[in-house]
Parts: structure tokens; sequence; C-alpha cells
């Protein structure tokens, strides 16, 4: 036979291992759980306790409280040593508690912290040299590929002006404020954030290039990420005040440029590309979008071929590396109507990878970035 409290000082022990999934530290480390009472059940079973584990929110109504009541309960039950019913009990931090937790997540990491030396998060930024081609679309599938992989996954929508991941996710809410962090919105395993989440933030944005440099800086430092493994980066096109930002920002950041295969389009996707010239940033490669269309058993070359393939030898010789064709997507209307619809066309609506052409494209895509 156990005593209550015994099991109140293994229990909270074991809670110990429940992760909140927002700051992705354990719920005792953050000071979530405040008290755990073992009370011995009226049921005459003198192994039965009604377990009572008091928790206090970040925010009152959080909206993952049933996922971390769900993750208590499941460490609570399989208690081996007694019969517990679990009961949780919730409430929220107060202010002082709040402010007190924050100040210290924010000692952690007292700058961006993607920039460190031996940051394990490997940053791709996601460019091309003109609107049209499709570069959001990659951003918002190449990151639901890596979620659906197993990895931990940020992206942020740095296209101030033409910002379109949060339609991409379906995401209609706001990054949630705890006193002056941001805990980024995550949709599709995805963590994300974006202007357009903000008030306002459908009218013209005429920033530039200090206030443009400022937004980047905010939404690296002022955002509780987490470590990451990946992080992406959806980049205005062309090689504007943003690019130049997120090579100062983060240099240990590669650029992946997006092109279609026709000339009006690879020809000014190299532009984006040589950027590199000018700053400390790394060409992984080069993605080349609707290079074809099937139809019927006949593909279909409809905006010409060959200008992924261009965009690849003109930086290869330009960068004196190799800048390879990372790979060749396919032109598809179910993608746009996929996309549009809030899921990216690579995921199933549950979440899974789907089995189609265009996954396996960009699964191998993923794959081949994260060696």
């Amino acid at each position: 036979m156990t005593d209550s409290g015994t099991i109140e000082r293994r229990i909270y022990e074991r809670l110990g291992h429940v992760i909140d999934p927002e700051l992705g530290r354990s719920v005792t480390d953050l000071g979530m759980v405040p008290c755990v009472e073992a009370a011995k059940a009226d049921d005459g079973d003198d192994n039965h306790y009604v377990l009572t584990v008091h928790v206090e929110l970040t925010v009152p109504g959080c909206p993952l409280s049933k996922t971390i009541s769900e993750r208590i309960e499941e460490a609570v039950r399989t208690y081996p040593d007694a019969r517990l019913t679990p009961k949780i009990e919730i409430g929220a931090m107060s202010r002082e508690k709040l402010g007190k937790l924050v100040d210290e997540l924010k000692a952690e990491r007292r700058q961006n912290p993607f920039n460190k030396p031996g940051t394990k998060t490997r940053v791709f930024a996601i460019a091309s040299g003109k609107g049209g081609v499709g570069k959001s679309s990659v951003t918002a599938n190449l990151a639901a590929t890596f979620s659906a992989l197993g990895y931990d996954t940020a992206a942020i929508d740095a296209d101030i002006y033409g910002f379109s991941l949060p339609s991409l996710f379906g995401v209609h809410s706001r990054p949630t404020d705890l006193n002056g962090m941001l805990m980024p919105v995550v949709a599709w395993g995805v963590k994300l954030i974006s202007i357009g989440m903000f008030a306002g933030a459908d009218r013209a944005i005429l920033w530039r290039g200090p206030r443009l440099q400022r937004s980047l800086e905010q939404f690296l430092a002022d955002v509780w990420w987490g470590s990451p493994d990946v992080l992406l980066l959806d980049l205005a096109p062309g090689t504007g005040d943003m690019a130049i930002s997120v090579a100062q920002a983060l240099p240990n950041a590669e650029l992946i440029v997006v092109t279609t295969p026709q000339p009006s389009a690879s020809d000014v996707a190299v532009r984006s590309g040589l950027v590199a010239l000018q700053v400390p940033m790394k060409v992984r490669g080069v993605v080349e979008n609707m290079s074809y269309f099937d139809h019927k058993g006949e593909r279909l070359r409809i905006f010409g071929e060959g200008g992924g393939q261009r965009v690849s030898d003109q930086l290869t010789e330009a960068l004196d590396y190799d800048v390879p064709l990372l790979t060749q997507l396919p032109l598809q209307p179910e993608i746009r109507e996929i996309d549009e619809s809030g899921r990216p066309a690579v995921l199933n609506p549950d979440g899974t990878l789907a089995a189609s052409a265009l996954a396996d494209s960009f699964k191998t895509l993923a794959q081949r970035l994260m060696r």
C-alpha cells in the first residue's frame, strides 16, 4: 500500500515528462502545476485514490488546455502503484507569476535564437525573381512535408507586402501574447507567424528599409519558437530589403530559388540567387515549379522547358560552386484548389502525406535538403 504523500511526490515527478505544446518545456519546469493532492476514494478500496492536479495555464482559456489535460491524465493513469482517478483543476497564472516566467524565458534567449553558435535549426529562405511562380505554395507544402516527416517545423511569412501563408494554412487566429512574447500559431503541425495574422493587415503596407528589418527581428526574437529542426522563410519576390535583412539576421540561412520553365521567369530568378554574391548566404539549389502537365498519358510542357536548369547552370558558374536543380514540380489545378482551401496540397485531411506524385516530390526534396 502506498501513502498519499508518496503518490503526490511520484506523480509530480512523472508530470515532469508532460511537455507544454507551445513552450516545449515540461509543465512542472514552467510552474504550471503548483499542487498535486491525493485523497483516498470513499469506495472502501484502500488502494484507490482521487488525484487532483492543479494546473495554471499561461493564459485563461488557452486553446491547448484540452491537450495539456489529456497528457496529464495519461501520465496519471500509467502510475503503477495505486489505482488513481485523475481530476484536473484548470486555472490561470497570476500576472506576476506569468511576468516572471516570460522574463526567465526571454533571459534564456536574449536575442535571435537562430544565429547562435551550435544552433541545430536548419534555415531555408525561399526566394524568387518575380511573383506568380508559386513560391509561397512551395514554402507551404515544403513546411507541411517537413512536419509530416516528423521534423519540428517553423515558418515565417517574410513577404510583408504579399503575405499568403495564413490563407494557405487556413489560419484565421492571432498569435497569443504572453506579456510581450508571442506564441506562433500552429497549423498542420507547422509553427507560423505572419503580419497577416494581426489587426489591420488587410490594409496596404508601405514599410521600407529599417521598419522591414525590425519586423523580421521581431519575428525572430519576440516569438517563442522553441528549438525547431527546420525554419522556412517565405521571402518577397526580388532582391529587396527583406532578402538583405534575412542574410544579415540569419547568416546560416540557405537560399532556395523558385522559378518556372519559361525564360521570362528563369532569367529574373537568376538575380535572386546572385544576392549571395553580396551577402553571406549560400544558394542551396533551384526548384522548378509548373514544369509539366500530365494529360491523358501525355506530358505537356505548357510553359516551355529548361528554365530551372538554366538557373542552376548560371548560378553554378557565377557563384563557383554547385547549385543543383533540386526538383521539378508538376502543374496541377488541384494544387491551387487544395492550397486555397487552407490545407497544403501534399497532405491528406488527417495531416499525413498524400499518396501522390506531388507529395512524393516534396518528400524527396525535404530529405535531400536535410542531408
